[in-house]
């Protein structure tokens, strides 16, 4: 079955009626751009990953990647359709044209991944990778550094990787036990990595690793790490290609899902010969290392939301057409006629779950998108600071939030296939499987809620959290008279004050000595969080619907569309929103028995 559905009529509007992205050419970092523009780079992106992405899912899931003697293989198809997608430019959409690259908002290029990601999960991954490698290099490497990794790496023509994952550390980066010696001008690179996505394929003729190692005589713990440009092969002075790097794949993982991405096992100097670049200074990495991180944690964000739109677009073809029982009050009937599933209570009640979380969790990837643009065309000042401030503040909701609800939609999706979810013929199962990585990919959902609570939202006296109730409280006050919304505006109010409540009390919590206790409610914390979010983004798409509706006739094919949004709105904030306020309740009870369990009691 053709899988490939895309939401773009959501993707636009998102884009251009709720962030007005078209308005950042006002500045001159973006100046070069229209609206018309992003209309069709949209539009020939769409029709890119449908006609030539699409098509390698199957092959990617059923055969995926191939591992010989420490070469890996990538599923038939990748080659000819990666050399389109670079010759084409789509890995570098939003990259300076001083690296080669087009300079397109990231918010643009965000919505190009997403239909890239639902096209083929496992082939979205090598370019993405790659892209936040190089952009690590430009940022924090020399001149000579990027002069000679950058561009290749931006246009696709070498590959990137992020290597931190050991056996022993897992998500404890401080344990990582790589080690790194002095030898003049670079250091030799000793250890093994684990968990590395596409750290060895045969799709590009280099790859370009940054790893975290710690130099001879460091402390211990994060502090005594550092970032390191490693190259699967050495690159000559004039830019060729030179000898192996003593970089190995020593095998790649039998996976749940995503087997068209392949995650290797690295040894790196096992012969005494690894070549490493030192980026920045000793003792900097996991400093260095988490800019990259940071932007691999939206972009995980972005596939949590591309599949939870897919799972539900899918879902909702499938339940409008498949036929089965009869209508609720004719169930009695013997001979009442058969009826699409779609007008079933229970049916229609997840497919408006779904919805608010596809939608929701899309209007908060493309705002850190957008937020992002801002970052790079705003002088210097305060506008901007509280811009990188409430960037920092929605990432880790951007990851967690966006990847678990994404499974919430999906196990939604599973239930209204029935049977035909769990069978490979219908997408749903490797929906399923392929997303599941994602809410440990670049630290867990609890990791995430740890970051939220324990650093964003306490940093510089809580300046970032204000500026998001800022924004909010703006919202409420200029709506909470809203002529059909008001009611709906009252509760969002509601829930932020919950939201404000708790926050302080575990605050108190934790001034009191009790961390323990305070992040023992960190993630249930984080997805209150996420609902005021998601609740606050879905009424302002609903207000500007309800004055769409006001200017167009009921034979608008927008008429639906606009419509659409208002029961959204209306639906989560009255049937999912008040969860924050039992959350809060919970939270405050303040209940120690996960702690004083005994751990042979469990």
């Amino acid at each position: 079955m053709d899988h490939f559905i895309a939401d773009e009529r959501d993707v636009r509007f998102v884009l251009f009626e709720q962030l007005k992205v078209q308005d950042i050419t006002g500045y001159e970092r973006f100046s070069d751009f229209s609206q018309d523009d992003f209309e069709m780079i949209l539009s020939e992106a769409l029709k890119f990953s449908h006609e030539v992405v699409a098509p390698l899912n199957e092959a990617a899931d059923r055969v995926g990647c191939r591992f010989e003697n420490g070469k890996v293989f990538v599923p038939e198809g990748y080659h000819d359709a990666y050399k389109l997608f670079t010759e084409l430019g789509w890995a570098n959409l939003n990259i300076e044209q001083e690296y080669g690259g087009q300079g397109l908002p990231n918010s643009v290029s965000f919505a190009v991944k997403e239909y890239l990601t639902i096209a083929c999960p496992g082939f979205g991954g090598f370019p993405m990778l790659a892209v936040g490698a190089a952009n690590l290099i430009k940022s924090f490497g020399t001149q000579e550094m990027k002069d000679r990794y950058c561009e290749k790496m931006y246009s696709g023509q070498w590959g990137g990787t992020m290597c931190l994952t050991e056996p022993q550390a897992g998500s404890d980066v401080g344990a990582v036990k790589t080690a790194a010696r002095r030898n003049g001008d670079h250091y030799l690179i000793s250890g093994n990595k684990l968990f590395i996505s596409v750290a060895e394929h045969d799709l590009t003729e280099n790859i370009i690793h940054l790893l975290l190692a710690r130099v001879e005589g460091a402390p211990a713990g994060t502090k005594g790490l550092s970032l390191f440009v490693i190259p699967k092969i050495l690159v000559n002075d004039d830019g060729t290609l030179g000898e192996p790097n003593d970089v190995v794949c020593t095998g790649i993982e039998h996976k749940m899902g995503l087997h068209g991405s392949p995650t290797c096992a690295m040894s790196f100097g096992e012969n005494g010969k690894c070549v490493g670049y030192l980026v920045g200074k000793e003792g900097e990495g996991i400093r260095l290392m988490f800019h990259m991180m940071n932007e691999a944690r939206i972009g995980v964000g972005l596939q949590g939301q591309a599949m939870a739109s897919i799972g539900y677009l899918n879902t909702l073809k499938y339940a409008r057409e498949r036929i089965q029982g009869a209508a609720i009050e004719r169930s009695r009937e013997d001979d009442a006629p058969r009826v699409p599933i779609i007008n079933h209570p229970d049916i229609r009640r997840a497919l408006l779950t779904m919805r608010s979380y596809a939608h929701g969790t899309r209007a908060l990837v493309l705002w850190c998108g957008h937020l992002c643009d801002l970052l790079e065309a705003m002088p210097e000042g305060e506008e901007k600071n509280k811009v990188s401030l409430l960037l920092d503040l929605l990432t880790p909701i951007c990851k967690a939030y966006s990847t678990d609800m994404s499974l919430k939609v999906l196990d939604l999706a599973f239930r209204i296939y029935g049977g035909y979810g769990y069978i490979s013929e219908y997408p749903i199962e490797q929906f399923i499987r392929d997303s599941m990585v994602s809410v440990i990919y670049e630290g867990t959902s609890g990791i995430q809620a740890l970051d939220l609570l324990g650093r964003k939202v306490a940093m510089k006296g809580g300046a970032a959290l204000m500026i998001f109730v800022g924004l909010v409280n703006e919202f409420i006050a200029q709506n909470k008279d809203h002529e059909s919304l008001s009611e709906y505006i009252g509760l969002l109010e509601k829930a932020q004050k919950s939201l404000l409540d708790t926050t302080m009390f575990l605050g108190g919590l934790s001034a009191k000595g009790n961390v323990r206790q305070a992040v023992l409610f960190a993630l249930p914390y984080l997805e209150m969080f996420g609902d005021v979010v998601n609740s606050y983004l879905l009424l302002q798409q609903a207000v500007i619907a309800h004055d769409k509706l006001k200017s167009i006739n009921k034979d608008n094919p927008d008429n639906e569309f606009y419509t659409g949004k208002l029961y959204a709105a209306r639906f989560f904030t009255k049937s999912i929103l008040p969860k924050v306020y039992s959350t809060a309740e919970m939270i405050k009870n303040a209940d120690s028995s996960a702690l004083e369990i005994p751990d042979d009691v469990f």
